[in-house]
């Protein structure tokens, strides 16, 4: 069975808890942009993610407060500064690298660095329509001029919206853009 899906890419971003954005923004998370997760939203606020004297800038935090602070970046930005994060699952974050978020109003130390594998969101119900489970490795078609076939973790929850999520290096591998047609093989 086969079934088409947009991909959306994910640029490096931060999910924060109420305990450390505290310490970096006064008042509330504010929505920037809406994403197709429901409920999830890419923020007005951004940081910097430092590790020495290594450091990007402004770095998008990602909404709504969590109840852990992960760190998601690229393996190009992983070099940029200088740090070998694993390939994770959103939430499997022991024995991730220690990083600096920086804001104007202060600083914090924290594990959680990783970079996000692929991933299929979807709802529970999709699941069961395509005869899939939560963490499932499935396979995924990519079209163009360097197209190919990938792994891909389905990732079930009752926000889900079906779409693929890449990083930039991997959009970038295969010429990818955001909302590009992908083709799960189920």
């Amino acid at each position: 069975m086969e079934k088409n899906i947009n991909a959306r890419i994910s640029n490096r971003h931060v999910h924060l808890t109420k305990e450390i954005f505290d310490k970096l923004f006064d008042g509330e998370l504010t929505i920037k942009t809406k994403l197709n997760q429901v409920g999830e939203f890419a923020a007005n606020e951004t940081l910097t993610i430092r590790v020495g004297n290594k450091k990007i800038e402004n770095v998008r935090v990602v909404g709504p407060l969590r109840k852990y602070t992960q760190i998601e970046i690229s393996k190009r930005d992983a070099r940029a500064l200088g740090v070998n994060p694993p390939v994770r699952r959103s939430g499997n974050i022991e024995n991730t690298p220690k990083v600096i978020l920086e804001t104007t109003k202060g600083s914090v130390e924290i594990d959680g660095l990783i970079i996000a594998n692929r991933h299929v969101h979807m709802t529970p119900d999709e699941a069961k329509e395509l005869g899939v489970e939560d963490k499932q490795i499935i396979k995924i078609k990519i079209y163009g001029e360097k197209s190919g076939i990938v792994d891909a973790e389905v990732k079930v929850s009752d926000n889900g919206y079906l779409e693929l999520h890449v990083d930039t290096d991997d959009a970038n591998a295969f010429l990818l853009n955001d909302n590009d047609k992908v083709t799960m093989i189920l």
